[in-house]
């Protein structure tokens, strides 16, 4: 085989690889939303998930809200004296936790938090058999396992990203008011009226999107680690960087639908 055929078998090889791959995660995605709407149904599970995915999430998502809020306030001054332009510091500060950075750093410190989790305890049940004894009892996995735990991120998703933006707002109004010598109340009242709902509901769809993904990217990978250690530990790390790099890249396909609607 010539140097050129061996170079176009491997490229055929990984686009082969590529289709293979978004197959069966199209399938997986496929039946895991199939389950959610079908019964039986164990709400036990979902609350379950809910605090795990949720609740516990609060004080990595509200730290990064609160420090990234506190920050934009600094940058965005900065910019804005050079153009005699401070007064929009409230409602830059508004807009861009609540459209932007609130739902995906949330996202992605959720995806780096809960999809590692996820990808950890199935690949663990994957390797320990625990996933082919539900089957032998009559208990479906996807089911049991994956539906839940697509309900949850997307339903906890968006009440982090909205705490957040709540923290990352008053992390804005901190550092205006203490260091850049903004008054309280009109702060406040700045960021109030340049706020709109269309913001506030933009930021809470990517959240629930963004929750579907990191609940998906965890369980897909762990649901198809491989055995042994090894792979549950490729699997957890797929599982984060995967879902990042989708937040990411459904973030963009989502601005372009709310810029053109």
């Amino acid at each position: 085989m010539s140097a050129v055929q061996g170079f176009l078998a491997a490229i055929g090889a990984a686009v082969l690889s590529l289709c293979a791959a978004a197959g069966a995660l199209a399938i997986f995605t496929a039946n895991g939303v199939r389950h959610v709407f079908l019964p039986p149904w164990y709400p036990a599970e979902i609350g379950r998930q809910l605090m795990r995915i949720g609740y516990f999430s609060l004080p990595v998502v509200g730290l990064t809200a609160f420090f990234t809020g506190a920050a934009l306030a600094l940058q965005i001054y900065i910019g804005g004296a050079r153009f005699n332009a401070e007064s929009v510091v409230p409602s830059i500060v508004a807009i861009g936790m609540v459209r932007e950075l609130g739902p995906v750093l949330g996202g992605l410190m959720v995806a780096g938090r809960v999809s590692a989790s996820i990808a950890a305890e199935l690949g663990t049940m994957r390797v320990t058999e625990q996933i082919d004894a539900l089957t032998t009892l009559s208990t479906n996995p996807f089911k049991y396992l994956v539906a839940p735990r697509l309900v949850a991120a997307t339903l906890a998703m968006p009440a982090l990203a909205f705490v957040g933006d709540i923290i990352g707002i008053l992390g804005g109004f901190a550092v205006g008011t203490a260091r850049l010598g903004f008054n309280g109340s009109t702060y406040v009242r700045n960021t109030w009226d340049f706020l709109t709902t269309e913001d506030i509901a933009s930021g809470l769809w990517k959240a629930a999107v963004f929750g579907f993904i990191i609940a998906l990217m965890g369980c897909y990978h762990g649901y198809s680690s491989g055995r042994g250690a090894l792979g549950v530990g490729r699997a957890t790390t797929n599982a984060v960087v995967s879902a990042s790099i989708l937040i990411l890249a459904s973030n963009y396909l989502l601005n372009e639908i709310f810029f053109t609607s």
